[in-house]
């Protein structure tokens, strides 16, 4: 939900200092390389010889992982099943992309890709000489078929993640994790929506949020009602509905991640993005992410706050169902510095990729790796450390600024375009003629640095692929310090605007 202000605190900081290896920028944190060992032994027992399924709409999840610094192999899964190809070094050992199938990116295929790739995936799936593990956001009816019945899912039951995820619900559930008030968002909740004047009345704001009941993501199933004409968009939405104030504050995204332990649950909380929504520039629509940003600071109490609320959650939802591994913690924050929690994200997410990229900064694996040995039942180790060590180091962290952000692009034009030539995913530096000119491989968010003027653009299309009005073209990613990507929580920098530009100059239109 995007406000007017600009975020608290956005003091620019030095850019810090960046080793070279084969070229590409790196992070400047070395890895231990001994809790990187520990983390990559205990991921290969839990997967006991089975190979790695990855099925997301990325076939490359999971690169910052594997294609990072002191890399994990095991994170490099055997198969990757999704919407888009991948690309060297970002390459599994092998790939099912349903673009290949349909030689077309667009919302649609975006949105129903799985289906395209059921029947040959399935068919590569039981040709392995071993059963798979399926890693997934959630589990699902059609990831349990794929998987068969010696196969396991490593993901959160999809029926844990809809009770927690549950628009209707999100309020109690804050109440019975023991969220302060403070950070709750007044709401009613309603079988059918009323007139604008009694929503107004019934939430104390005049501008509401409309929220459907169940699960969504990406930013569907959310309306801002500012005039009657949003409320008919509303209505057309399948209730009860939740009916929420809207927040002026700058949104905000936390990967957490919890671990069973001898006496409960261990929670470590990442550091606190800034996400921009919204942004008409990059062709993002209303209540839809643009991407997220770690380089720009936060307050120290604001991360105070939500490292509170996360381990309240976290703690609930062990206690409540069992439930463990990676979720996120969107909220709104404030001018004052003030966090209003918004919603719950129990699965991995589109920030799950290159937030592992904070823990990478501090000499860490990233998190992905525990969740995937919490989902197998594994036991984790301490390589993560003490959970309140880390935790205080987050909020040093966020202060501090500096680190990776992601943008996303969507074609913007009417018509349906093809990439002129070969222009592989890679490091690209943006020239004084608004072009963009290749670099260097690289598929890690911290081979590109936003205060030099490069850019990771990661998830491009080959040429053979047309691209059709709202298709996602690429990620564009980095790390930055003084640069950052977006100036607002709806606006895109001026840099940012121009690295999108030239990425549509890389397109000529094409019938479809």
């Amino acid at each position: 939900m995007p406000g007017g202000h600009g975020p608290p605190d956005r003091r620019p900081a030095r850019a810090p200092a960046r080793a070279r290896r084969g070229g590409a920028r790196r992070v400047s944190t070395p890895l231990d390389a001994a809790r990187a060992d520990a983390a990559g032994h205990e991921l290969a027992a839990a997967l006991n010889g089975r190979p790695l399924v990855m099925v997301e709409r990325f076939t490359a999840a999971g690169r910052t992982g594997y294609c990072g610094p002191a890399p994990l192999p095991m994170l490099r899964p055997a198969l990757s099943i999704g919407c888009y190809r991948s690309w060297e070094p970002a390459q599994p050992e092998a790939v099912i992309a349903a673009e290949d199938l349909s030689r077309v990116r667009s919302p649609q295929t975006r949105r129903d890709w799985l289906n395209l790739v059921r029947h040959p995936a399935a068919a590569l799936l039981g040709a392995m000489e071993r059963s798979a593990v399926i890693a997934a956001w959630y589990g699902m009816p059609l990831l349990r078929e794929l998987a068969g019945p010696a196969g396991t899912v490593a993901a959160t039951a999809g029926e844990v993640r809809a009770r927690i995820e549950d628009k209707i619900a999100f309020d109690a559930v804050l109440r019975q994790a023991g969220v302060p008030a403070s950070a709750r968002i007044p709401c009613v909740h309603l079988d059918r929506l009323p007139a604008l004047a009694e929503l107004r009345r019934a939430v104390g704001g005049e501008v509401v949020v409309v929220q459907a009941a169940g699960v969504s993501s990406g930013g569907r199933g959310t309306v801002i009602v500012r005039e009657a004409a949003d409320l008919d968009r509303a209505a057309a939405l399948r209730g009860p509905y939740r009916v929420a104030a809207y927040i002026d504050g700058w949104p905000s995204n936390t990967t957490v991640l919890s671990i069973p332990d001898d006496d409960g649950i261990r929670v470590y909380v990442d550091r606190p993005s800034h996400k921009s929504v919204g942004v008409a520039a990059l062709g993002i629509g209303e209540a839809k992410s643009a991407g997220n940003d770690w380089s720009s600071p936060w307050p120290a109490p604001v991360t105070v706050q939500l490292i509170d609320c996360a381990e309240r959650i976290a703690a609930w939802a062990w206690r409540e169902h069992r439930a463990c591994g990676l979720f996120g913690l969107d909220a709104l924050i404030t001018e004052d510095g003030r966090v209003h929690l918004n919603e719950i994200n129990w699965r991995n997410q589109g920030t799950t990729e290159v937030s592992g990229v904070n823990q990478q900064l501090r000499g860490l694996p990233p998190f992905l790796a525990a969740h995937l040995i919490c989902q197998l039942g594994g036991r984790v180790g301490d390589w993560l450390g003490d959970p309140d060590a880390f935790n205080r180091a987050t909020v040093a962290q966020a202060a501090a600024g500096g680190g990776p952000f992601y943008v996303k692009t969507r074609w913007r034009e009417a018509f349906p375009a093809r990439i002129a030539r070969e222009n592989p995913s890679g490091v690209y530096r943006l020239e004084e003629d608004g072009r963009l000119h290749f670099v260097r491989p690289g598929a890690h968010p911290a081979d590109a640095a936003l205060d030099h003027g490069q850019v990771l653009l990661a998830n491009l299309p080959a040429p053979d692929i047309t691209c059709l009005p709202g298709a996602e073209l690429c990620t564009i990613e980095g790390q930055a310090r003084v640069r950052q990507p977006f100036d607002g929580p709806d606006s895109a920098s001026e840099l940012i605007q121009r690295v999108h530009a030239a990425v549509h100059a890389l397109f000529t239109p094409h019938p479809h």
